[in-house]
């Protein structure tokens, strides 16, 4: 034993301690959604990771921007001493945007960047200039790459001003890099970070297959990667959101290939915080579904009327045993 207390001495690091010494409690980001967190965590109490990557893949206009957006509002409304810094590639975000969703402008800042090299220098930057204030002085603090796929090299700006027309191999080297030192710092300083990126359609595969891009490097440093698609939802003929699937491809805190449908609205209300709760009470017996009213309490309400009045009908008895059924359908080993 005092071999190994010499050797965490000797080598001194912040990522050396006894397995004793270890902090394994997992923090959570909550998303907004309870059927989303239970996604994610396997509690509808829980969310993303709090000190980890996670990746969120889609197809264009799937809404992977608003769903990041509506993320960090409800990470700024639950902290309100914290703040989030956006990296930007792709010119997305602008004033208007922020404020249409309803994010606080004051706490926000938009970081653009163009190539894999600055958003590593400038993402490991940050985190070292948080880590180096006092334990009472972190807020609550959160990052965001929207998105990866729109990342280029400095090689390839450099051959394209060259007018060579020649495919930057060095690309995936540099991705799996710039997250393989970021991966240990943002867990050393708590710092959630939610990765937006693109999938495309594996071209040979004998089942249809989606695939994200970018290389391994995304892949082997998240936690999580959720897969989104989506359809559009309207108010008579006016579309006010999305109905978006949310599929597990890739999950260290809860199952994999599980999916839910969560809703997205187009406004300040971003995540929809009760959608889905109908369907987990219907899967875990909790009442039933009959010619598509709910019978609850002895009463059957149609969806709409629950999910206008949730309050109502989620009460703190009906939310923990909604709970007790999302480890069951989502945790490992439930």
């Amino acid at each position: 034993m005092d071999f190994l207390k010499e050797i965490v001495k000797e080598i001194g690091d912040d990522y050396t301690q006894l397995a004793k010494d270890i902090d394994d409690s997992e923090t959570y980001v909550d998303t907004g959604s309870y059927i989303f967190n239970s996604l994610v965590s396997g509690s509808i109490f829980g969310g993303v990771s709090g000190n980890k990557i996670t990746a969120i893949a889609g197809e264009s206009s799937t809404g992977k921007t608003f769903f990041s957006l509506a993320v960090v509002k409800n990470f700024l409304d639950s902290n309100p001493g914290g703040y989030c810094l956006y990296f930007d590639t792709e010119a997305a975000v602008n004033k208007s945007l922020l404020t249409s969703r309803g994010i606080d402008l004051e706490r926000l800042v938009v970081i653009n960047v163009v190539t894999i090299e600055q958003f590593r220098q400038k993402a490991l930057q940050a985190v070292d200039i948080y880590l180096k204030k006092s334990e009472e002085e972190r807020k609550p603090c959160m990052f965001v790459l929207d998105s990866l796929g729109m990342l280029s090299t400095e090689k390839e700006i450099r051959d394209a001003l060259d007018d060579k027309q020649v495919r930057d191999m060095t690309k995936s080297q540099l991705v799996k890099g710039a997250f393989r030192m970021l991966t240990l710092k943002l867990g050393q300083a708590k710092i959630p970070l939610i990765v937006t990126n693109h999938t495309y359609d594996v071209i040979g595969s004998y089942v249809p297959t989606k695939e994200m891009g970018g290389g391994s490097g995304l892949k082997y440093a998240a936690s999580t990667i959720i897969y989104l698609s989506k359809k559009k939802e309207k108010d008579g003929t006016e579309v006010i959101g999305n109905l978006i699937k949310a599929k597990t491809h890739k999950s260290r805190l809860s199952k994999e290939n599980k999916d839910v449908t969560i809703r997205l609205y187009y406004d300040e209300r971003g995540l929809d915080r009760h959608y889905g709760l109908l369907e987990l009470g219907e899967l875990g017996g909790l009442w039933k579904n009959v010619a598509g009213r709910y019978e609850i309490d002895g009463k059957k309400v149609y969806a709409k009327q629950v999910y206008k009045e949730p309050e109502k009908y989620f009460t703190e008895e009906v939310m923990q045993q909604l709970d007790e059924i999302a480890r069951k359908e989502f945790s490992y080993g439930e």
